[in-house]
């Protein structure tokens, strides 16, 4: 694997390594000019937990909603979602909480690779006997659509009888070329994850936990900024680009000449889009400047009046439904806003 892993990245093309230096850009300006308020944080810290949980599990087929899990973590009841559904959601946000409060004291290893799994999986009832423990027998990778269900197949992943031979390998050589130095952490992290998703090395929850590892990773190699800035969000809302580019390199990862540029390209965009926003939240105090101009005239609506509807903020601001649900839903979470009633009489009011 390792002459695999040189072979790889010796020959990429410029423009990967011009993303690299435009995320470290961004990434320098975030260092030195970072003063946001503790308290904004720490609420941008809340909100990414909620967001990474429900973009991580839907990517997977879950249907709760981004309320739905706030609810959830406030021991609300949703029993309107299936079981699966809801354990999966809870070990998600527990594991990235912890890991958001401690990853400067974790190494990336492989018993840190299964103590991830076991804690990603430990309230899922059918997966009580291989949490934890590499798979024992073959499985597949699908695309999820939006209704859950498999609609083709990306990739064969490694056999089960070699999985721990491989997992050994990439760890080690990860680990080596973070402590050589020769490679950008990103380029890094990135044939990391490719090479991972490749593997398949647990029966059920790698996509969830290749996620879960992206956010320690980044961590580890300085992008701070990832805490108050969800990147599973980011890749909900482009999945169909995520499985494309995923499926055109892994496809050559086996041959005599492999190609993983077109994961690289999507996961750099993706990390640049993401230290795009953080740059916009350094001088962010309030939350007039952490909304859009459409989104700032129903938050100036929401101050003028004692009590209020979605169907009004609608018909007074003339903002489309999706856009005011939207709003609300990110102002819930940011506490600037509470929700009084339930259902068709819900009404909201400035806190």
């Amino acid at each position: 694997m390792k002459s695999q892993f040189y072979q790889r990245l010796k020959d990429l093309p410029p423009e990967i390594w011009s993303k690299t230096a435009l995320i470290d850009e961004l990434k320098g300006r975030w260092i030195s000019g970072a003063t946001l308020n503790p308290q904004v944080l720490g609420r941008l810290k809340r909100s990414v937990l909620i967001t990474s949980t429900g973009a991580s599990t839907r990517i997977e087929g879950s249907s709760l909603s981004d309320e739905d899990i706030e609810r959830l973590m406030r021991g609300l009841s949703v029993q309107k979602f299936a079981d699966r559904d809801k354990q999966e959601v809870r070990g998600y946000y527990e594991l990235l909480s912890n890991i958001f409060e401690s990853w400067d004291g974790i190494s990336i290893s492989e018993s840190t690779i299964k103590h991830f799994h076991k804690e990603l999986l430990k309230y899922v009832d059918k997966d009580k006997l291989h949490r934890g423990e590499y798979k024992k027998s073959e499985n597949k990778v699908h695309m999820i659509d939006t209704a859950g269900k498999s609609v083709g197949l990306l990739f064969d992943t490694t056999p089960a009888y070699l999985t721990p031979k491989e997992m050994l390998e990439l760890v080690e050589v990860t680990r080596k070329a973070f402590d050589e130095k020769r490679y950008h952490p990103l380029i890094i992290i990135g044939n990391f994850l490719v090479e991972f998703l490749l593997i398949h090395p647990f029966q059920d929850g790698n996509g969830r936990l290749s996620r879960v590892l992206t956010n320690l990773l980044l961590l580890k190699n300085g992008y701070e900024y990832v805490l108050y800035l969800s990147h599973e969000k980011l890749i909900e809302d482009s999945k169909a680009d995520y499985y494309i580019a995923l499926r055109k390199s892994q496809k050559t990862m086996r041959s005599c000449k492999p190609d993983i540029s077109p994961w690289l390209d999507f996961f750099l965009s993706v990390i640049h889009k993401q230290a795009e926003m953080a740059i916009q939240l350094l001088s962010k105090e309030s939350v007039d400047k952490l909304l859009s101009p459409k989104q700032l005239v129903i938050w100036k609506y929401l101050q003028g009046v004692d009590e209020t509807t979605p169907g009004e903020i609608c018909a007074k601001t003339k903002v489309a439904r999706p856009t005011v649900k939207q709003v609300l839903n990110k102002l819930l979470v940011l506490k600037k806003i509470e929700r009084i009633g339930l259902g068709a009489t819900t009404r909201y009011r400035k806190i």
